[in-house]
């Protein structure tokens, strides 16, 4: 069966999330002051990633919600008892920087262009749809994606299949007329393939070692490889 929508991933696919998040940190870090127990800016970027993974495990298995992991991870930072007031007003700071450093990978535009007309694109994403609607909004894009599916309103996350479903559900496809591209191997692609999807795993860093999955190192490959082979019989070349 042919492929005929593409579903993306936001956040380290199409939209640079690491550059953002490192120097809107930074740039928080230095106005407000680093937080007791840190020596350095790097030293509490490195503990700031560690922290989200945590509390974002949490919300992801349902433990918290969307408002409150973002206070958790506040909390667990400064390593202070800041009431909800208190911990929103930090993380209001934070984001006024975060967004600040807001770009788009230089490749998201021309393959989203090349991409425009023959496939239909769907976006699914473990975030909220407050914050990637107006993301995509703000970079610019939002008018390439047919719908915006997000982790919170959904109430389930990648990599269940639900997840992936309610996507497909929304584009009136079935999974097997739909790729999914992301930057994870295991949330996204793996996650995809699992739940009767092509998962393409987008590896920018060239880490390799999953010959299971069709994986691509930059998004100007991803056109090539869709229009060569409907099934992807012959993905080796971006192995």
């Amino acid at each position: 069966m042919a492929i005929r929508a593409v579903l993306w991933d936001i956040d380290d696919t199409i939209f640079d999330y690491a550059h953002a998040d490192r120097t809107g940190m930074h740039r928080h870090l230095r106005a407000e002051g680093l937080a007791d127990g840190y020596v350095t800016v790097d030293q509490a970027l490195g503990r700031w990633r560690e922290i989200t993974a945590e509390h974002w495990a949490r919300f992801s298995a349902g433990e918290t919600d969307w408002q409150g992991q973002r206070r958790d991870r506040v909390r667990s930072f400064t390593g202070r008892p800041l009431d909800d007031d208190q911990a929103d007003a930090w993380f209001d700071r934070y984001i006024v920087h975060f967004e600040a450093a807001w770009s788009l990978f230089p490749d998201a535009v021309p393959a989203l262009d090349l991409l425009a007309d023959g496939y239909r694109h769907a976006v699914l994403s473990n975030s909220s749809l407050h914050n990637q609607d107006r993301k995509l909004r703000v970079l610019g894009v939002r008018d390439r994606f047919e719908s915006v599916l997000c982790a919170a309103e959904l109430g389930v996350s990648k990599p269940a299949a639900e997840a992936f479903h309610a996507a497909c559900d929304a584009l009136a496809l079935s999974p097997e007329e739909v790729a999914y591209v992301g930057d994870q191997p295991d949330i996204d692609a793996q996650g995809a393939v699992a739940a009767g999807l092509t998962g393409i795993w987008l590896d920018r860093a060239g880490l390799g070692g999953r010959p299971e999955l069709i994986r691509i190192t930059g998004l100007d490959q991803l056109p090539g490889l869709l229009r060569r082979d409907t099934r992807f019989g012959a993905p080796d070349t971006f192995r």
